[in-house]
């Protein structure tokens, strides 16, 4: 973990590639998985070589890499009657450490925010990866700010609070969707950032459409957006525009919808590959079931979901 924790882009390869035979020979599960493609690890060279376990695996079986008591189970939300994906984590302080690692690297010290999180839908459940990252940045700061349900008159008097530092409004879409209509007033030294999902509670809109409702309502420039999930202990972050860069946790790219080992070229429409170094007790390498491209060599967008695969809630966003 020490050597993971220590990367940069640089080696990120050498390293993906160590953790690949790391946990073809301690994870089963992934193993099985592999051997049953008849792929001959001797011959795996590259990252884009190395095989990505459906998304799926985290509904039906327990993906960890040796066996361990967990300290702690994410839990996705779901819908009602379909199965929930679990991530077992060995270590709670390990998924602080990176996700406190990726946030700072891109926006700098979380001793500099003020968070206030807007997040009905996974207060309203147990095991959320979100409300644990968040509860933790908040801990960074004396003035850590504050979760809000359905308060929204004492999330308003918060937000026009005086704070010397940067207000970090976070919040599911729906949710600030709703903000955004009660409330339209301009915000002073404030991020906004939506999560991605309406969860059945509002009509599905682009985010592009999203977006410019937020930054009408609130007079920002940009809304911010962060990718995560309940089966990567990293996160990406969009700084506007919904594109999210790349960490030196976590490689993208594309693959075709219906060749899953076929690899795409940057800029193509397809379904989201990820290597996630931080999953270094689970499975580090992940077909997710985003559509997604990528615009650069490290960055990507998410432009919506495959078909026939289960809503997401926090990153469910029409684009196309």
């Amino acid at each position: 973990m020490h050597k993971i924790l220590q990367s940069d882009s640089t080696d990120f390869e050498s390293i993906a590639l160590e953790v690949f035979k790391y946990q073809y020979q301690y994870n089963r599960l992934y193993r099985q998985y592999v051997d049953l493609l008849g792929v001959k690890t001797h011959q795996i060279n590259s990252i884009f070589d190395i095989p990505h376990l459906p998304i799926q695996f985290f509904k039906t079986h327990h993906v960890t890499t040796h066996d361990f008591e967990p300290e702690k189970i994410f839990t996705s939300s779901g819908t009602t009657g379909t199965a929930t994906s679990k991530h077992h984590i060995r270590n709670t302080d390990w998924y602080n450490q990176v996700s406190k690692r990726i946030f700072e690297e891109e926006y700098g010290s979380l001793n500099q925010f003020r968070i206030l999180a807007l997040l009905p839908s996974y207060l309203e459940r147990e095991g959320s990866s979100l409300i644990h990252m968040v509860q933790y940045f908040m801990e960074q700061n004396p003035k850590k700010g504050g979760f809000y349900l359905h308060n929204f008159d004492e999330l308003k008097q918060a937000l026009q609070q005086d704070f010397e530092g940067t207000t970090l409004l976070i919040g599911v879409s729906f949710a600030l969707w709703e903000l955004a209509e009660k409330y339209k007033t301009p915000l002073k030294n404030t991020i906004v950032m939506e999560t991605g999902g309406m969860k059945g509670r509002r009509k599905e809109i682009t985010r592009k459409e999203l977006h410019w409702i937020l930054c009408d309502a609130f007079k920002v420039e940009e809304i911010h957006s962060e990718y995560g999930m309940t089966e990567l202990l990293s996160q990406a972050y969009s700084q506007g525009e919904g594109t999210f860069m790349m960490n030196h946790f976590m490689k993208t790219w594309t693959r075709e919808i219906t060749d899953p080992f076929a690899v795409q070229e940057q800029g193509k429409v397809g379904a989201i590959n990820i290597i996630d170094l931080a999953n270094i007790d689970s499975c580090s390498f992940i077909a997710t079931d985003d559509l997604g491209k990528l615009t650069s060599s490290n960055s990507f967008e998410i432009l919506g979901r495959l078909d026939q695969s289960d809503v997401r809630g926090c990153n469910l966003m029409v684009y196309l």
